[in-house]
Protein backbone atom coordinates (compact mmCIF):
# COMPACT_ATOMS: atom_id res chain seq x y z
CA UNK A 1 0.00 0.00 0.00
CA UNK A 2 1.20 3.55 -0.65
CA UNK A 3 1.93 6.13 1.97
CA UNK A 4 -0.52 9.02 2.37
CA UNK A 5 2.19 11.60 1.64
CA UNK A 6 2.69 10.15 -1.87
CA UNK A 7 -0.86 11.01 -2.95
CA UNK A 8 -2.33 14.38 -3.90
CA UNK A 9 -6.01 15.07 -3.51
CA UNK A 10 -8.13 17.43 -5.57
CA UNK A 11 -11.75 18.53 -5.16
CA UNK A 12 -11.94 17.57 -1.48
CA UNK A 13 -10.77 14.02 -2.14
CA UNK A 14 -12.90 13.25 -5.20
CA UNK A 15 -9.74 12.89 -7.28
CA UNK A 16 -6.41 11.54 -6.12
CA UNK A 17 -3.16 10.98 -7.96
CA UNK A 18 0.34 9.91 -7.13
CA UNK A 19 2.82 12.77 -6.77
CA UNK A 20 5.13 13.19 -9.75
CA UNK A 21 2.79 11.59 -12.29
CA UNK A 22 1.95 13.19 -15.60
CA UNK A 23 -1.15 12.90 -17.78
CA UNK A 24 -1.14 9.93 -20.16
CA UNK A 25 -0.05 10.54 -23.76
CA UNK A 26 -3.47 9.67 -25.20
CA UNK A 27 -5.06 12.33 -23.01
CA UNK A 28 -2.51 14.92 -24.10
CA UNK A 29 -3.14 13.98 -27.73
CA UNK A 30 -6.91 14.23 -27.30
CA UNK A 31 -6.81 18.01 -26.67
CA UNK A 32 -5.56 19.02 -30.15
CA UNK A 33 -7.58 16.32 -31.91
CA UNK A 34 -10.88 17.34 -30.32
CA UNK A 35 -10.11 21.05 -30.73
CA UNK A 36 -9.11 20.78 -34.39
CA UNK A 37 -12.20 18.64 -35.06
CA UNK A 38 -14.36 21.38 -33.55
CA UNK A 39 -12.72 24.03 -35.77
CA UNK A 40 -13.14 21.83 -38.86
CA UNK A 41 -16.79 21.22 -38.01
CA UNK A 42 -17.36 24.95 -37.52
CA UNK A 43 -15.93 25.74 -40.95
CA UNK A 44 -17.47 22.80 -42.82
CA UNK A 45 -20.93 23.36 -41.35
CA UNK A 46 -20.83 27.15 -41.62
CA UNK A 47 -23.78 27.28 -44.01
CA UNK A 48 -25.57 24.26 -42.57
CA UNK A 49 -26.37 20.97 -44.23
CA UNK A 50 -27.21 22.42 -47.67
CA UNK A 51 -26.48 19.18 -49.57
CA UNK A 52 -28.86 17.00 -47.55
CA UNK A 53 -31.52 15.28 -49.66
CA UNK A 54 -34.58 16.30 -47.63
CA UNK A 55 -33.69 19.38 -45.60
CA UNK A 56 -31.08 20.92 -47.90
CA UNK A 57 -33.62 23.14 -49.67
CA UNK A 58 -34.92 24.48 -46.36
CA UNK A 59 -31.40 25.24 -45.17
CA UNK A 60 -30.67 27.14 -48.39
CA UNK A 61 -33.87 29.18 -47.95
CA UNK A 62 -32.97 29.92 -44.34
CA UNK A 63 -29.47 31.01 -45.36
CA UNK A 64 -30.91 33.32 -48.02
CA UNK A 65 -33.29 34.88 -45.50
CA UNK A 66 -30.79 35.34 -42.69
CA UNK A 67 -27.69 36.38 -44.68
CA UNK A 68 -24.94 34.53 -42.84
CA UNK A 69 -21.65 36.35 -42.35
CA UNK A 70 -18.64 34.34 -43.52
CA UNK A 71 -16.22 36.95 -42.12
CA UNK A 72 -17.72 36.58 -38.65
CA UNK A 73 -17.64 32.79 -38.83
CA UNK A 74 -14.01 32.70 -40.00
CA UNK A 75 -13.08 35.19 -37.26
CA UNK A 76 -14.69 32.93 -34.66
CA UNK A 77 -12.95 29.89 -36.18
CA UNK A 78 -9.57 31.65 -35.95
CA UNK A 79 -10.23 32.60 -32.32
CA UNK A 80 -11.16 28.99 -31.52
CA UNK A 81 -8.04 27.79 -33.35
CA UNK A 82 -5.85 30.12 -31.28
CA UNK A 83 -7.51 28.81 -28.13
CA UNK A 84 -6.92 25.21 -29.23
CA UNK A 85 -3.23 25.93 -29.90
CA UNK A 86 -2.80 27.51 -26.46
CA UNK A 87 -4.62 24.67 -24.66
CA UNK A 88 -2.71 22.00 -26.63
CA UNK A 89 0.61 23.69 -25.87
CA UNK A 90 -0.33 23.84 -22.19
CA UNK A 91 -1.38 20.17 -22.16
CA UNK A 92 1.65 18.83 -24.03
CA UNK A 93 4.32 20.86 -22.22
CA UNK A 94 6.77 19.29 -19.83
CA UNK A 95 5.34 18.31 -16.46
CA UNK A 96 6.47 20.29 -13.39
CA UNK A 97 5.53 19.25 -9.85
CA UNK A 98 4.26 22.11 -7.69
Amino acid sequence: MTENNELKEYADGWMTERKGTDAPAFLKLSFPIIGLSAVAYLILQMYGDVNHATRGAFVKQFNAATHTSPALMYTIAVMVLIYVVVVAAFAIRTFHEE
